[in-house]
């Protein structure tokens, strides 16, 4: 029997993200698990997708400054954990997430340049110790990121920013990552066939050591 966990998958614009989810979605129920809520942040609840389009939109003459997206990532993610993962969680179901916090350390932080210690601040403020039982980061070089991106649909306005800005957002992902001892890296330029087998080799690995 495995306890319910909390899984959370991280990575640039055309990593990958919704493959990832999915395929895990579908190793769980392998394991015969089927209380399975998968949700996307920002977003997930009614709230949440109504800042998700805000912080996407592309304004005339009036786009979000660095602060303001920061805070709006948080609003929607407090939203989502106080509404809909922690009382999934309590009531034994698994929660798989399409980013969660260190996505705004990777962008805000790393790609924006607002200080880590504010988004630190924010964390403890609301979030204090709750974190991810796993976190599976893919990592994808931002060019070929950004060409997936491109290839799927019209560009919003954070997938619009420079090719700079995504060097520097990868860069503080792979530094925060190998601070967290409950992470699996995924190499996200391979192929969709390949990168999905991978994520299910290891996703099994870390599950047969949860067995209790």
């Amino acid at each position: 029997m495995i306890k319910n966990k909390f899984i959370v998958v991280e990575g640039l614009e055309g990593a990958g993200k919704t493959n990832a989810c999915m395929c895990i979605k579908n190793i769980l129920k392998k394991y015969n698990i089927k209380n399975i809520l998968l949700v996307r942040q920002p977003g997930s609840t009614p709230i949440a997708e109504d800042i998700r389009k805000l912080i996407k939109k592309k304004f005339n003459t009036d786009n979000l400054i660095k602060e303001t997206e920061l805070l709006l990532m948080y609003a929607a993610r407090i939203q989502l954990v106080e509404k809909k993962i922690k009382p999934a969680l309590e009531n034994g179901i698994w929660v798989i997430s399409d980013r969660h916090d260190l996505s705004s350390l990777a962008y805000q932080s790393g790609g924006l340049g607002i200080k880590k210690k504010i988004i630190s601040k924010l964390q403890s403020l609301f979030l204090q110790d709750f974190m991810p039982d796993l976190t599976i980061y893919l990592d994808v070089s931002p060019k070929i990121g950004l060409e997936r991106a491109l290839k799927r649909n019209t560009l919003d306005l954070i997938e619009s920013r420079s090719l700079k800005f995504f060097k520097k957002t990868r860069k503080c992902y792979l530094k925060n990552i190998k601070l967290n001892q409950n992470t699996i890296i995924i190499n996200a330029n391979l192929n969709i066939k390949r990168v999905t087998k991978n994520i299910t080799k290891k996703v099994l690995n870390w599950l047969n050591k949860q067995v209790i």
